[in-house]
């Protein structure tokens, strides 16, 4: 999984090339805890484990932060 950006103790990473069928996405990993935010059409949680409900809400307002940047990214990684 590529490392696209740290910000404090959270890896903002993407899945391998299999994940080019799903719509754009980003991983996020603390530890043994991740997440999953769809980056379209809205910025919206998939999925999550081990982080707290706070967590979360921080995380969905720093993919928000940085859904453009992430969005070209995964252009970039999946053409």
């Amino acid at each position: 999984m590529p490392l696209i950006k740290q910000i404090g103790p959270y890896e903002f990473r993407f899945g391998s090339r299999g994940e080019r069928s799903e719509r754009p996405h980003i991983h996020i990993w603390r530890g043994g805890a991740k997440a999953k935010f769809w980056l379209t059409p809205i910025v919206e949680l998939s999925t999550f484990q081990r982080f707290k409900r706070h967590e979360i809400n921080e995380l969905e307002q720093m993919v928000r932060d940085n859904r453009d940047e992430f969005l070209e990214a995964w252009h970039e990684y999946f053409k």
